[in-house]
């Protein structure tokens, strides 16, 4: 593997499809997501779901499995120069996936399992705990003392918005700043924000133009990375179509949220 380091000077970025639907569909976006962040100067995670274990249907699109799954993730990282990242989803796939990936993410359905936090905390690879829809920011400063409880202090913890009523959530920009106050770096999920879970009966519907919206307001109360999932033709996505921006629009997004920051902290 490579090794990463970002310079704090403006916020990452993490962005890639919703899920792995196929090994050429990921060398795709990519290949497609990599000149656009060199041409913008931005630092980058590369991301795609190998399963999409928590679907609102039986039925729905999972993906090729954590094996198959980060080695393209692997092939990708070493390809193309750019770190990965993906969910896991039990401690057995924490030591696999951390062959292969820089990045290993906890879903926010599973960031109180402690076997899952010890696991992935013990491979030394920085980890990124997204924070459940059933939590106040203030409880992430227990995730965290677990992370370092098990000598993980590289890691991030994940703002993607608190269940209202049934099949909405908000996005509470004050979460941002409390968890930074905890000493907590924290990303904003501009993707998962605006979703409707279960929204769509059989599926999960969302408000996808809101995600750049809500990234803007993100970068401007300092948040440390963006996460924001992009695919190339969103209402053909195999998952989570909805909320994903479109490819074709992805650099007008994140040179609006540079823009921001500039403005915001520089």
């Amino acid at each position: 593997m490579l090794n990463f380091h970002f310079s704090m000077t403006q916020p990452f970025f993490i962005l890639g499809p919703c899920g792995l639907e196929s090994e050429d569909f990921a060398w795709e976006m990519a290949r497609s997501l990599k000149p656009i962040a060199d041409k913008l100067g931005i630092q980058w995670y590369f991301k795609a779901s190998y399963d999409k274990a928590n679907r609102t249907s039986g039925d729905a699109f999972r993906g090729p499995g954590v094996h198959e799954g980060t080695r393209i993730l692997g092939e990708i990282s070493k390809e193309l120069g750019v770190p990965v990242t993906t969910d896991i989803h039990n401690p057995a796939e924490a030591e696999i996936a951390a062959e292969n990936i820089d990045l290993l993410q906890i879903p926010a359905f599973l960031c109180r399992q402690t076997d899952l936090i010890e696991a992935c905390a013990k491979t030394g690879r920085t980890v990124n705990v997204k924070k459940g829809q059933f939590l106040a920011p203030w409880d992430t400063v227990n995730i965290a003392k677990k992370l370092q409880s098990y000598g993980c202090d590289d890691f991030y913890l994940t703002e993607r918005g608190v269940s209202f009523g049934y099949n909405n959530l908000v996005a509470d920009m004050r979460s941002l700043y409390w968890m930074k106050e905890e000493g907590i770096r924290v990303i904003f999920d501009a993707t998962h924000s605006v979703q409707r879970p279960g929204g769509l009966g059989g599926s999960t519907g969302g408000d996808g133009v809101l995600a750049p919206v809500l990234a803007r307001a993100a970068v401007a109360t300092g948040v440390d990375g963006v996460f924001m999932e992009v695919h190339s033709n969103p209402s053909e996505a195999l998952s989570d179509g909805p909320n994903q921006i479109p490819l074709s629009e992805i650099e007008e997004v994140l040179t609006r949220l540079i823009a921001v920051h500039k403005a915001a902290h520089c």
